[in-house]
């Protein structure tokens, strides 16, 4: 079964994730400014790249319960083969995330 194409971007407050999101949104074409979710957890762009019919950021950060990520189709947007899908602080909401998920770790330079 196909299904999105989850990336978890894991890392310390400041350390990159959300400027990584918005140059990797910039090369699937999105033109808007992408501002970190933080607020409002999630934000979907249209986008056309290689499949892709919508790149899915979200900002797990405030999120207590995971339940909290499924009253938002958390369910259905993990089905859709055509969603990329960026989540920030993955480990807010671990039980959730795909075993399949691409991991990326974001570290301080010291």
């Amino acid at each position: 079964m196909t299904s999105a194409t989850v990336i978890a971007l894991q890392g310390e407050l400041g350390s990159g994730k959300t400027t990584f999101a918005q140059a990797f949104g910039k090369i699937l074409g999105v033109t808007e400014n992408m501002h970190s979710p933080t607020f409002i957890i999630m934000k979907i762009y249209n986008v056309d790249w290689r499949g892709f019919k919508k790149l899915i950021h979200i900002d797990a950060y405030r999120i207590e319960k995971e339940e909290e990520l499924l009253h938002l189709g958390w369910k259905e947007i993990v089905k859709d083969p055509e969603n990329l899908v960026l989540i920030e602080w993955p480990e807010r909401v671990e039980g959730l995330i795909p075993k399949d998920a691409k991991r990326i770790l974001f570290k301080h330079e010291r």
